[in-house]
């Protein structure tokens, strides 16, 4: 792979949105698993970065609100809860831990570059993934969204963020993981 080839970004595959005893658990994280892990074979994990969410140390703003609004979320980004879920530990050479809901933040920047095609998988498509493929498109990325291979808190939810990002071609385009692979 080139430079200028895609970079995978698989979005905060950690327990806290996997386990179905979690608040934010998505009913259709596993789902997901199979259509990630075949995205990662084939852009390899030097192409790979996987993201997690983490609290913010010192809440301000809304974040205090929010994290008051769910106190079970804050705790140490050491946290188990904040791990990454086990069948995909070993698909990226890059973790991107940030305080945010999306991921376009320095870290990614400096790892992918400026205007990178990033292609987007995982959680939830109703939250972090759409923050983070409004805000990379925004700054000049170019995205592709694999839509089964994103899992939102609710059915209903994922397909209104899909639809609310396919409103923004071509800055972000919506796949499946089968066109991707093809």
């Amino acid at each position: 792979m080139s430079s200028s080839d895609p970079w995978l970004v698989v979005i905060d595959a950690q327990r806290i949105f996997a386990s179905p005893d979690s608040p934010w658990g998505s009913p259709m994280f596993d789902d997901v698993l199979d259509p990630v892990r075949r995205l990662a074979a084939s852009y390899g994990r030097d192409r790979t970065v996987l993201t997690r969410w983490v609290p913010p140390a010192r809440p301000h703003g809304s974040w205090a609100a929010y994290l008051e609004a769910w106190p079970f979320a804050r705790v140490g980004d050491d946290d188990p809860l904040l791990d990454l879920v086990e069948p995909v530990h070993d698909l990226g050479a890059h973790v991107v831990s940030a305080p945010t809901f999306g991921k376009w933040v320095p870290d990614l920047v400096d790892l992918t570059g400026p205007a990178p095609h990033l292609v987007l998988a995982g959680v939830s498509t109703d939250c972090c993934v759409v923050s983070t493929a409004l805000a990379a498109a925004d700054a000049g990325a170019t995205l592709t969204v694999v839509t089964d291979a994103c899992a939102g808190s609710t059915p209903a939810d994922h397909a209104a963020a899909l639809h609310v990002m396919s409103l923004y071609p071509p800055q972000i385009t919506l796949v499946t993981a089968a066109d991707v692979l093809a």
